[in-house]
């Protein structure tokens, strides 16, 4: 059975080309390892260059965009499943749900909400589906080095941090969820 794999990136490309190349070689990692790509549905900056790499490369692809973003990120409708949401809480949840597993590119401020929403979901048990950050180029160094800080004062338990593993490297991203889901419960 294919794998599904859910891919919070942002809807900008950032300033820093690694974002870019980083999200079409992850994009070619989904065709290769035969995992469709679960996504925002964008045709703009890092969703568009995952699914560009992982359309060129022969993956499957899903995409979710709520109606009130077909404008400004460009739904693209070439996908194999292109679902059309009322909301941005419906996009999260059907992405979510069709998924096993979650990476985290380079993103703003809607791929950290996306994160610590299914991160908050892990915590409180509703799911053990693994979770990577993709500190590409350091990127999500300092939201790491914040979680560390809500741990240290004491508003989360040091477990916290096994709920997510951390790759500096689309090549670590692929290693972490071949071995994630093997032997992942979803």
């Amino acid at each position: 059975m294919t794998k599904s794999i859910c891919v919070f990136c942002g809807a900008r490309k950032g300033n820093d080309p690694a974002f870019g190349q980083a999200a079409i070689d992850f994009g070619q990692i989904l065709a290769k390892n035969e995992w469709r790509l679960v996504y925002g549905a964008g045709d703009v900056g890092l969703m568009g260059a995952v699914a560009e790499g992982a359309q060129g490369s022969g993956a499957a692809t899903f995409g979710v965009i709520p109606e009130h973003l077909m404008q400004r990120e460009g739904g693209k409708r070439d996908l194999d499943q292109f679902i059309i949401t009322d909301d941005m809480h419906s996009r999260k949840k059907l992405m979510f749900i069709n998924s096993d597993a979650v990476v985290l590119l380079p993103g703003g401020a809607g791929s950290m909400d996306e994160f610590f929403e299914v991160l908050t979901w892990a915590q409180l048990k509703l799911h053990s589906r693994p979770i990577i950050v993709a500190n590409i180029a350091g990127y999500w160094q300092p939201m790491l080095d914040l979680i560390d800080h809500i741990i240290a004062s004491g508003f989360a338990d040091p477990s916290m941090t096994n709920l997510f593993s951390v790759a500096q490297t689309v090549g670590e991203i692929e290693t972490t969820l071949r071995s994630a889901l093997n032997t992942a419960t979803v």
